[in-house]
C-alpha cells in the first residue's frame, strides 16, 4: 500500500517499480519450467590457460589428452583418467564425434576446458549403446597433454652459447651431458642430475634415440639447450614401458659437458714461450713444472698451486698419463701451454673416481719451472776474464767469492752481497755442493762465470727445506775475489825451511822427554809465525794441531814421547806433516 504524504510523481514512480518486480518474477518462473533451449553448436569454457603457448593444436595432429565425460546432470559416463591411460587420437580425421574433432583446435598444453556438445555433433539419435541414451548433450572436461604433427622434425632452442665454441659436436664424437627428460606437459621421467652423472655416449651411430642423435650435434661444450622431439624420433607408440607412455613427445634440456673423438691426439694451445730458450726438454728429461687441471667444462679438479709445490716427474718414461708424457716434450724453461689431453690418452672410461669422471677430457695450464737430465754436468759459462791470470783455483786452495743463487725460473735463493761477505771455502773440502765445486776450479781471481748445476750436482731430491726445492735446478753468478794456494792433496801443515834435526828437544820446552799439547801447539804455531811452515787454509788452526797431536800420540795417553815421535817419523807408509 502507498501511504501519503507523497506527490503524485512520487505514487506513479512506486506503482512502475511494483510492476516490474512483479514481470521479472513471471519471467523466472517460466524459466524454470520450460523445455530445455537446444543447442546449434558446441560451446567451450576455457577453465584454465597456461601462460604461454608454444603450440596450439590443428587439424592434423596427434594429440594426447585426459578427460572426464558427464551429463549435464554431472552424472559420469566415462574417464580417461579411470583407466589410467591418455585418449590418443589424430584431430579432424573423424576419428573423434565431431564436437570433440572442433573443441579440441586451438587447445594449448595443459589448457583446460569444460565442452558442451549437442547431440547432432554427439552420439545423435541413436546413442551409444547402454551409456549414452538417445539425443543426449555430453559435457567433456578435457586436459590437453601433448600435441605433434607426423611432419615434425626435432625442434632445437638454444638458449646459452658460451662466448667460445673451438669445437661442435659431430657424428662419431663422443660426449658428457647433462640432461632433464620431461613430457611436453612439464612431467619429469628422467634425470641425470638426480643420478648425480653424466650421460656418456658415441653421437650420430645409433646409441641414442633418433631426435636426440640428432639434437646433440653442432652443439659446443658449455651450450645449453632444449631439444623437442616427436614420438616417431622418441620411443614411438609403446614408450618406454614406465615413464615415458607410447606416443609422447620429449622434451629434454641439455647442457654439453664434454666432446672428443676416439681419433683425437693431445692439442697444446696458449703457447708463451720465453725470448731466450737454449734448450728443450726431451724423452728422459726430468721436469718440474706447475699446473692448474680442470675439465673441459672449467670444473677444476687439481692443482701444483694449492699444494705449493712443483709436480716433479720423468717425461716419455711412463711416470705420468700419456697425454702428459707427450705434451711436455719440446718445453722451455719458463714456457707456459694449455694441454688438451682426450680420454683415451688419460683415465680412459673409468677416471679416477671422485675428481675425474670416466670418458672425461682433462685440460691443463701448465708453466715449466725448470728442466734437468740425469746425464748432465755442471755447465759454465766465462762472463768475464781478467787479462792477467797467473793462477787458477785448484783442489785445497782457499777461494773467497761472491754470488748471487737463483732458480731456472728466476727465483732468487739467496747472495752473498745482501751480508756484505764473501763465501769462503777450501775447494776439494766437500764444503759446497758438488757443482760448486765444478765450477771454481781453474777460475782466476777477478773472473766472473755463470753456472748451472743439475740437482744431482746440487741439493739433489730433498733439496733444502723453506729454500731450496727439491730435484731443483741452480743458477750461480759467481765472482772469484780472493784466493790462497792451498797445501799438497793429503797435507795440513808444510815446512817452509829445512826441517831441524833436534825437533823433539825444540817442542819439549821442560825437558822431561815428553811433549805435551800445549807444547806441541805453541811450537807449531811459532813455526806458522816465524814463516818457517804453513798450515792449511781455511781450517781451524787449532783443529789441525790437535789432529797433528793425535796423529804423533801413538798409544793416545795424551802424550808424545820421544820414541812415538821417531817411531812416527820413521814410518814410510803413511807421510808425516813433521
Amino acid at each position: 500500500k502507498i501511504r501519503a504524504p507523497f506527490r503524485l510523481s512520487e505514487v506513479k514512480m512506486i506503482q512502475c517499480v511494483q510492476r516490474m518486480l512483479y514481470l521479472s518474477v513471471l519471467v523466472a518462473f517460466a524459466a524454470c519450467n520450460a523445455p530445455p533451449v537446444p543447442l546449434d553448436d558446441i560451446l567451450i569454457e576455457k577453465t584454465f590457460v597456461p601462460e604461454q603457448c608454444v603450440r596450439a593444436v590443428k587439424v592434423g595432429d596427434y594429440v594426447r589428452y585426459h578427460y572426464n565425460g558427464m551429463f549435464p546432470d554431472g552424472k559420469k559416463f566415462d574417464s580417461s583418467y579411470d583407466r589410467g591411460s591418455t585418449y590418443n587420437v589424430f584431430v579432424g580425421k573423424k576419428q573423434l564425434i565431431q564436437g570433440m574433432d572442433k573443441a579440441l583446435v586451438g587447445m594449448c598444453i595443459n589448457e583446460r576446458r569444460l565442452v558442451k556438445i549437442p547431440p547432432h555433433l554427439a552420439y545423435g539419435k541413436q546413442g551409444y549403446g547402454d551409456i549414452i541414451p538417445p539425443d543426449s548433450i555430453l559435457h567433456f572436461d578435457v586436459l590437453l597433454l601433448d600435441v605433434w604433427n607426423p611432419e615434425d622434425g626435432v625442434q632445437i632452442n638454444t638458449y646459452h652459447t658460451p662466448s667460445t665454441c673451438s669445437r661442435k659436436v659431430e657424428v662419431s664424437d663422443y660426449v658428457r651431458y647433462h640432461y632433464n627428460g620431461t613430457l611436453l606437459d612439464g612431467t619429469l621421467f628422467d634425470s641425470s642430475h638426480t643420478r648425480m652423472r653424466t650421460y656418456d655416449t658415441y653421437v650420430g651411430i645409433g646409441w641414442l634415440i633418433a631426435g636426440m642423435d640428432q639434437g646433440l650435434l653442432g652443439m659446443c661444450v658449455g651450450e645449453r639447450r632444449i631439444i623437442t622431439m616427436p614420438p616417431s624420433l622418441g620411443y614411438g607408440e609403446n614408450g618406454d614401458g614406465s615413464d615415458i607412455p607410447g606416443q609422447a613427445s620429449l622434451v629434454f634440456d641439455v647442457i654439453l659437458l664434454d666432446l672428443h673423438n676416439p681419433r683425437d691426439g693431445i692439442t697444446v694451445t696458449n703457447q708463451k714461450v720465453p725470448e731466450s730458450c737454449t734448450r728443450k726438454s726431451i724423452a728422459g728429461d726430468f721436469v718440474r713444472y706447475h699446473y692448474n687441471g680442470s675439465l673441459l667444462d672449467g670444473t677444476f679438479f687439481d692443482s701444483s698451486y694449492s699444494r705449493n709445490r712443483t709436480y716433479d716427474t720423468y717425461v716419455g718414461r711412463g711416470y705420468v698419463i700419456a697425454g702428459m708424457d707427450e705434451g711436455l716434450i719440446g718445453v722451455c724453461v719458463g714456457e707456459r701451454r694449455t694441454i688438451t689431453i682426450p680420454p683415451h690418452l688419460a683415465y680412459g672410461e673409468e677416471g679416477t673416481g671422485t675428481k675425474i669422471p670416466g670418458s672425461a677430457v682433462l685440460v691443463f695450464d701448465v708453466h715449466i719451472i725448470d728442466f734437468h737430465n740425469p746425464s748432465d754436468n755442471t755447465q759454465i759459462t766465462v762472463t768475464y776474464k781478467p787479462e792477467t791470470c797467473d793462477k787458477q783455483a785448484k783442489k785445497g786452495d782457499f777461494v773467497k767469492y761472491h754470488y748471487n743463487a737463483s732458480l731456472m725460473d728466476g727465483t732468487d735463493i739467496d747472495s752473498t752481497h745482501n751480508y756484505g761477505k764473501t763465501y769462503d771455502i777450501v775447494l776439494g773440502a766437500n764444503q759446497v755442493v758438488p757443482g760448486m765445486e765444478d765450477g771454481l776450479m781453474n777460475m782466476c781471481v777477478g773472473e766472473k762465470r755463470h753456472v748451472v748445476i743439475p740437482p744431482h750436482l746440487g741439493y739433489g731430491e730433498r733439496g733444502v727445506t723453506d729454500e731450496v726445492p727439491g730435484s731443483a735446478v741452480l743458477v750461480f753468478d759467481i765472482e772469484l775475489i780472493d784466493m790462497e794456494e792451498g797445501l799438497p792433496e793429503g797435507y795440513m801443515f808444510i815446512w817452509n825451511d829445512d826441517v831441524s834435526p833436534d825437533l823433539f828437544s825444540e817442542m819439549d820446552k821442560n825437558d822431561d822427554k815428553q811433549v805435551e799439547p800445549s807444547e806441541f801447539t805453541d811450537y807449531i804455531l811459532r813455526q806458522v809465525n816465524d814463516g818457517k811452515g804453513r798450515l792449511a787454509p781455511g781450517f781451524d788452526p787449532y783443529r789441525i794441531i790437535d789432529n797433528m797431536f793425535s796423529n804423533q800420540d801413538r798409544n793416545g795417553d795424551g802424550k808424545i814421547t820421544e820414541a812415538e815421535f821417531k817411531l812416527k817419523a820413521d814410518e814410510a807408509a803413511a807421510h808425516d806433516e813433521l
